[in-house]
């Protein structure tokens, strides 16, 4: 699938994304507010690849839309802000958003951004890697790209949350540095004060349960990154 939903403000930005993404094959639909991105949404929810949510929109903000959508899908999410600061890409990841973009940019950059995301929600080498991980009690489909606890309830993840999980999955008991982290499942490197890949950490800890203060399957490396620590048996067959 190749359909992407942008909701922007703007109509030169949007009629500008639109013919370039468009002449790399991508399906684009477009909405100039929040109202007219959620009809999009509910209209073409099951076939969107990848929405793109602009922060400031004349009606709501793109948190709010992200926080909407992160609870009905886990479709990846780019949030554009023209916000210099860390402070809106830590809402936006902490609300599930998948990446992020200051304005401006150049929407070669962007295009750079989705592919990355496709690339890494697709996986590579997906014939010949395994495609169930378990570990203390959860089992990882990566090929549904769902999370199963132990008592057989399905646990809802974002695009960034599964992404994180099979790399920890894939290596586990060893030593993974932030900014290997950080490239690995977001496709960029890490600012000296960005602290948006410990903000990811943070939420996918709830998801497995694992306690913040003494967590026991990912574990904090002082200075290094993290440390995926539970035993994990991976298999090609349920």
């Amino acid at each position: 699938m190749r359909k992407i939903l942008i909701v922007d403000d703007d109509q030169k930005t949007r009629t500008l994304l639109k013919t370039y993404l468009e002449k790399n094959q991508y399906e684009v639909k477009l909405a100039h507010d929040g109202a007219s991105f959620m009809a999009e949404f509910e209209r073409y929810q099951d076939d969107l690849s990848l929405v793109i949510l602009d922060v400031m929109l004349p009606d709501t903000d793109g948190f709010a839309l992200c926080g909407t959508v992160r609870k009905r899908s886990a479709v990846p999410i780019i949030m554009l802000t023209a916000n210099a600061d860390d402070t809106d890409r830590i809402v936006g990841l902490e609300l599930g958003a998948d990446d992020y973009i200051a304005k401006p940019y150049n929407p070669r950059e962007l295009l750079a951004r989705i592919k990355a995301i496709h690339r890494r929600m697709g996986g590579e080498n997906s014939n010949t890697a395994p495609r169930h991980y378990r570990f203390n009690g959860f089992s990882l489909d990566t090929l549904e790209r769902t999370l199963t606890d132990p008592g057989g309830e399905t646990v809802k993840l974002t695009g960034l949350d599964f992404q994180l999980l099979r790399y920890f999955v894939e290596h586990p008991g060893e030593v993974l540095d932030r900014t290997v982290l950080a490239e690995e499942t977001r496709g960029r490197d890490l600012g000296p004060l960005d602290r948006s890949l410990d903000v990811q950490v943070s939420r996918l800890r709830q998801r497995l349960l694992d306690d913040g203060k003494q967590p026991a399957l990912i574990k904090t490396v002082r200075g290094t990154g993290y440390v995926f620590s539970a035993e994990v048996v991976a298999s090609h067959v349920a």
